[in-house]
């Protein structure tokens, strides 16, 4: 695609020299012959000091927010990440206008809803596309993926091979850090769903209120909104909207609605109320969470046209999501389940689900990420430490910091809370202590990482699976 046709993607006239673009990288690293090269400005790095590196691997021309004195065409803009999507959507030829898209955004529950909304759509008939935080999917394929919502122009990429796919229907997960640096920019979305709103991310927001307003640009450009009125920043979310909106929540005002709620360990059920009629449901996954996660998806596939009929037959074929309340078999009297939970919110709803079907003493194996939101380090501690008989404190991806610096927030708020609980830094270690003590009918809880793989430690992911080392652990014991 010629770059002076990419610059008309973003309103501009182009009168430089005309070069034909191959590909379009914001990686240095990625960058090959007749690649152009955004230079994009960080937290941590500024693309413009790759650029001159990015030329000599074979970069055409650049995308800047400065002219450089590189010679090579470049096109000079106020914001790049902006840019970046317009130029990525028109060089993918706008995949998203071939297919319905579907944007889940809310602090918890994002990755289980996404999954029921494909179970849904699946029963319904339709090719799904999945984008979220364990992966992306065209169909039954899965694409690795590195974060829950990819850069714009890996994302229109992956929206070009699900559109030949000839893919229906896309469901991706929207993050706030996604909808704030325009990796989304130039989606119409049919539907955009709000969950729940609790505390994150504010190492990068700085504010509650920049959170929220980061996670509303979703309904700003939507065409539809489903929305959880249970939870408080609910309001905050609708206000301003002129779109369609359909509720969910275990109120009476509610669209959408649950009535004689029973959980148990082998799941939840519960009475599906909608516009569309009533009906008994089953689920697999069990909490209270569950409920509204599927109240939501219910909302999305009825605003899409899905009948209650496949609704009901779609998420009752789910057994479970990837680190999600994930069982793992023990065989041994008391039961493991692994959960990412890597909020307060998310933490305490876990432990509470778990504390509703335990029979014996509720174990926790939790630790706090590094680099990331330092508040609810304390919080999460606290958390822990009201919901379960006993807490084992330990590391999960401390990234550039010092584990024990961590550990040393969350014991605060384990303090303050009176349990009973146990320091160990090391997280095999951890999780093989919590075994040695489980009894018949305790639950151990092992929050924080879920479905991912790896521990990261000073920069380098080490492979690290939770389930893994259960089942390693109980082989040995």
């Amino acid at each position: 695609m010629l770059l002076s046709e990419l610059a008309m993607a973003t309103g501009l006239r182009y009168e430089g020299a005309d070069t034909d673009v191959q590909s379009i990288e914001y990686d240095s690293r990625r960058v090959k012959q007749g690649s152009m090269f955004c230079c994009i400005v960080g937290a941590l790095f500024d693309g413009h000091t790759f650029a001159q590196g990015a030329v000599e691997s074979g970069a055409g021309a650049l995308l800047v927010e400065r002219e450089l004195p590189i010679d090579v065409p470049q096109i000079v803009v106020k914001n790049a990440r902006k840019a970046m999507a317009e130029m990525a959507a028109a060089f993918y030829g706008y995949p998203q206008r071939e297919m319905m898209m579907l944007g889940v955004t809310g602090t918890n529950g994002k990755t289980t809803t996404t999954y029921m909304v494909k179970a849904i759509a699946e029963q319904a008939g339709r090719k799904v596309g999945v984008i979220g935080t364990i992966r992306n999917m065209i169909g039954s394929e899965s694409i690795h993926t590195e974060r829950t919502t990819p850069e714009s122009v890996d994302l229109f990429r992956i929206l070009r091979m699900m559109a030949d796919a000839h893919v229906d229907l896309v469901v991706m997960e929207v993050s706030s850090h996604a909808l704030e640096q325009f990796r989304v920019h130039g989606i119409k979305f049919d539907v955009g769903l709000f969950t729940n709103l609790t505390q994150d991310h504010l190492d990068y927001h700085k504010s509650f209120d920049n959170y929220l307003h980061a996670k509303k640009i979703l309904f700003l450009n939507s065409k539809k909104a489903v929305v959880n009125v249970d939870d408080p920043y609910s309001s905050r979310m609708m206000e301003g909207l002129t779109i369609p909106i359909l509720t969910f929540g275990v109120r009476d005002r509610a669209d959408i609605s649950a009535t004689d709620i029973d959980i148990t360990t082998d799941g939840v059920q519960f009475d599906l109320h909608t516009p569309e009629g009533e009906v008994l449901m089953h689920l697999a996954i069990p909490g209270l969470f569950s409920v509204f996660n599927a109240m939501g998806a219910v909302g999305m596939a009825q605003s899409v046209g899905i009948k209650l009929s496949a609704i009901k037959d779609g998420l009752e074929s789910l057994r479970s999501v990837s680190g999600r309340l994930e069982p793992v078999k023990t065989n041994r009297g008391f039961s493991v389940f692994v959960d990412y939970a890597h909020t307060p919110d998310a933490l305490e709803n876990v432990l509470k689900t778990v504390r509703q079907f335990s029979l014996g003493r509720v174990i926790c194996v939790f630790g706090c990420g590094g680099d990331r939101d330092r508040a609810k380090r304390p919080i999460m501690g606290e958390i822990a430490g009201r919901f379960s008989e006993l807490a084992v404190i330990t590391s999960d991806n401390p990234r550039t910091e010092d584990p024990m610096a961590i550990i040393d927030s969350i014991e605060e708020g384990m303090k303050r809370s009176g349990t009973k609980y146990t320091i160990i830094e090391n997280r095999k270690e951890a999780i093989r202590y919590a075994l040695s003590l489980a009894k018949k009918n305790d639950v151990i809880m092992i929050a924080g990482k879920g479905h991912e793989n790896y521990q990261e430690i000073n920069g380098t992911k080490y492979h690290f699976d939770d389930k893994e080392i259960v089942e390693e652990l109980l082989s040995e014991m």
